[in-house]
Parts: structure tokens; sequence; C-alpha cells
């Protein structure tokens, strides 16, 4: 017998095929559900690369902390870590898994471009599953599912001015990792603009086009300015 015949799965014990897709919103659904999942695959072996990489004395912003579960590894290297997390909720988890921590500074507020306070928006479904939705809280007008009825007053910090301050301190921020559901462009473009990713050693960002469909033409001009100036290994848009 082959070997090929000794692998072959018993045809009562094979799983039926899954229907092809039939339909262009078929086939372009399926396109995303595979791009997302090779941007989730990417972003857990580029975060396994910059957590071998960073060591006590290094600072690392997580921007967008919800959970908690990147700030984890971050802060499992020894690393010095910036939490910013704006909604109440997401932020009492924050401080019930890295509050004794020495390493890990939590900040509840929102980051952005300017400082003061902010109106805080959360998702539809935030009574249901609080845990769930609460990554989809913005500050953002106009987001998709976004139930701008139930919102809270959280401060607002200014992230340029953050980035200044910190390197102006320690030469240098190691690694920045930001999802904060929209918010995120006014802030890159600055960035950009003003030269500070330089100043960063590695950054990854999620951006929100889908999700503000108004602000799709400044994502597109953001995301071609970037590639034009730094590798992907050093500013990449597209972190899940």
């Amino acid at each position: 017998m082959s070997d090929l015949e000794d692998q072959t799965v018993p045809e009562k014990n094979r799983r039926p095929a899954k229907p092809l897709p039939n339909t262009a919103k078929e086939v372009e659904a399926l396109v995303r559900r595979q791009k997302k999942q090779l941007r989730k695959a990417w972003a857990e072996g580029y975060l396994t690369a910059i957590t071998s990489m960073l060591k006590p004395g290094d600072l690392a912003l997580d921007c967008g902390a919800n959970m908690g579960v990147v700030t984890a590894r971050l802060a499992a290297t020894g690393a010095d870590v910036i939490a910013y997390e704006p909604d109440p909720f997401a932020f009492a988890t924050l401080v019930e898994k890295f509050g004794a921590l020495p390493n890990v500074t939590l900040v509840n507020a929102a980051v952005g471009v300017g400082s003061g306070t902010v109106r805080l928006m959360r998702a539809d479904n935030f009574g249901a599953n609080p845990e769930g939705a609460s990554v989809r809280s913005t500050i953002l007008d106009g987001g998709l599912r976004i139930d701008a009825g139930n919102s809270v007053e959280v401060p607002l910090l200014d992230f340029p001015g953050l980035v200044r301050e910190k390197v102006a301190a320690r030469g240098e921020i190691a690694f920045v990792k930001m999802d904060i559901e929209g918010a995120e462009l006014d802030i890159l473009e600055v960035m950009h603009r003003e030269g500070l990713f330089a100043q960063v050693r590695a950054l990854v960002a999620e951006t929100h086009e889908r999700k503000f469909k108004d602000l799709r033409e400044r994502y597109k001009a953001l995301r071609a300015a970037v590639a034009e100036s730094y590798p992907t290994g050093r500013v990449n848009l597209d972190w899940i």
C-alpha cells in the first residue's frame, strides 16, 4: 500500500466541502476575511519580533489598550509601558490586571490632536456586551454602529506633544501601538508632517477607513505618503 493510500481519510469521516461563493458579494466577503486573517497572522508575528527586542529601559506606548492583550505582552519584556485607554469600563480591567506592575503606567484618557475633554461614544451593543463592544468606543463622530446617545466625557491628551515630551526625556520611543477607532488619522497626519515617526523605532496603527467613509481619501493620501517615506517594518498602518 502506498503512503498516499495510507493517509487517505475514509469517506464516512470526510468533512463535506464548503460551497464556493457564487456571487460577487460573497466573493468580496471571502476576500475580506482572508485579508483580515493574513493581517492577524502578520500582527502576531510582528508583535513577537517586537517583544523579543524590547528590554528594560525601553519605552512602549499602547494607545487604545482596551482589555490589555498587547499591554501584557509589552509589559512582560520589562520595558516601561504606558497604556492609554479612555473607556472607563475597559480601564477598570486594566487596573485589575496591571495596577500593581511597576513598569506599567495606566492613563484613563483618549489620545488625539489637542487637549481638553472629549465625548467618547460607545457601540450600539455596549449595554448587552460591554467587554466585547468597548473596543469600538470612539471620539470621532459618524462611525458605523455607534450610539452617540451613549457617551461619556473623557480627558483628551495631545499625542504629538506626548511624543515630543517623551523623546526629549528619553531620546526615543521604542514602540507605539495605536488602535483608537478613527482618531488615529489626525495624529498620524501630524506625526508625518512634523517628522515624528523618525523619533519612534517602530509604530503600528489600525486604520478605520471602513467605519468612516468620508475620511477615505485622507487615509489613502496618508498611506501613500507613509509608504514613500518609511518601510512597513518601521511604520505600518495595517495593524489587524
